[in-house]
């Protein structure tokens, strides 16, 4: 038989049991709650980027002003698209939307600025249509031109697509536009092969012919934002616009892109001032590797061109 010191340790003992118990259950439970909300979070976040974040349109305005613009193109509006990526989360419905959003704007000049279709996309006779008739479409007062990107040389077509849907293709070229006057700009057009550099000296030669403006207004289309820094050792370019880095498809508020890529390690938000160079990259409109953006939706640029 305990006695009353024996039973009134076991009755203590139980009670922390039971307590201890009781800690067990509460601390299991919330670990669950826990984890189902991250579970929520994680799966809304993940369905966020691929189905919504990938949608919609925003036009980026951006004012460049320059006094080196001849006053002929003063207020010049300028359209870039670049990374289209067709067949990665941009299908037809997408780039329906796209030419009627950009003819909407009435630009005076559109700049395509590489990665027509994705690496990943089986390019088909459908495929091929739906993207020349739909750039076909795309209007521009005084030319439509376009420069290729790394995905680009992986299909044959490319340049045929381009053609053939009214673009000019600035294969490292370069060409002069005149708008109500005798000064024209210089848009300058760099290739980017996937494998090996664009040749700038090629795309330049525009500055070694005879009778050549040093101080034209040149504009320059490429596609990987690094190679500003190639370029700008040997040409002064006032305006480059570039594409390729999406600007990190996937980012998050206010810190750097997640995970860049190679061409775009240096340059790869929206905007730098590199010298006496303004340098805009596009976000881009679709997606490469995984249909995901995050923070960083579909996009074009729209620039307003002034010389004061």
């Amino acid at each position: 038989m305990m006695t009353r010191s024996e039973r009134t340790l076991q009755k203590e003992k139980e009670e922390q049991d039971a307590l201890k118990k009781e800690k067990r259950k509460k601390y299991i439970k919330k670990s669950i709650a826990i984890c189902l909300v991250l579970i929520f979070i994680i799966t809304g976040i993940v369905y966020y980027s691929r189905y919504i974040g990938t949608s919609g349109l925003i036009v980026k305005e951006y004012k460049v002003v320059n006094e080196k613009i001849p006053e002929e193109f003063y207020g010049l509006k300028i359209i870039q698209f670049s990374d289209l990526h067709y067949g990665s989360t941009i299908e037809k419905k997408e780039l329906e939307n796209l030419v009627k959003k950009i003819n909407s704007l009435h630009p005076d000049l559109i700049f395509f600025t590489g990665d027509l279709i994705d690496k990943d996309t089986k390019v088909t006779e459908d495929v091929v249509e739906e993207v020349t008739s739909s750039l076909k479409e795309m209007n521009a007062k005084m030319g439509k031109y376009a420069v290729s990107g790394n995905h680009d040389y992986l299909y044959e077509g490319f340049q045929s697509i381009m053609k053939n849907s009214n673009f000019k293709y600035l294969d490292n070229d370069y060409d002069l536009v005149y708008y109500q006057g005798y000064n024209p700009i210089l848009i300058v057009g760099s290739s980017d092969s996937g494998q090996h550099q664009a040749d700038f000296e090629k795309s330049y030669r525009y500055f070694t012919e005879e009778g050549s403006n040093p101080d034209i207004y040149t504009i320059a289309l490429f596609h990987e934002p690094d190679d500003i820094t190639t370029i700008r050792t040997k040409h002064e370019v006032d305006l480059a616009l570039a594409g390729h880095s999406h600007n990190g498809q996937v980012r998050l508020p206010f810190l750097p892109p997640l995970k860049t890529v190679k061409g775009a390690r240096k340059y790869n938000e929206p905007y730098y001032k590199v010298g006496t160079t303004e340098l805009y990259i596009s976000s881009g409109l679709g997606t490469s590797n995984y249909k995901f953006r995050l923070f960083n939706r579909p996009s074009i640029n729209f620039y307003r061109l002034r010389n004061h």
